[in-house]
């Protein structure tokens, strides 16, 4: 796991718990806020992933 995964993830969770305690209090800004916050921590451990995946690809091709 690398540093975009883990950021992702963790911006993901953070965003869930912002939306849960906008719905909470009531605020439509703070569900938004959080919603946003997800799609950023998706985003980013997407980016983690494919990072990952080339990083594999090339260590199976100088390493064989």
């Amino acid at each position: 796991m690398n540093k975009e995964q883990i950021e992702g993830v963790a911006k993901d969770i953070a965003g869930k718990v912002q939306e849960g305690a906008g719905k909470i209090i009531g605020s439509k800004e703070q569900q938004a806020k959080g919603l946003e916050k997800q799609v950023e921590g998706q985003l980013e451990k997407k980016v983690g992933d494919a990072r990952e995946v080339i990083e594999d690809t090339v260590k199976k091709i100088t390493n064989p």
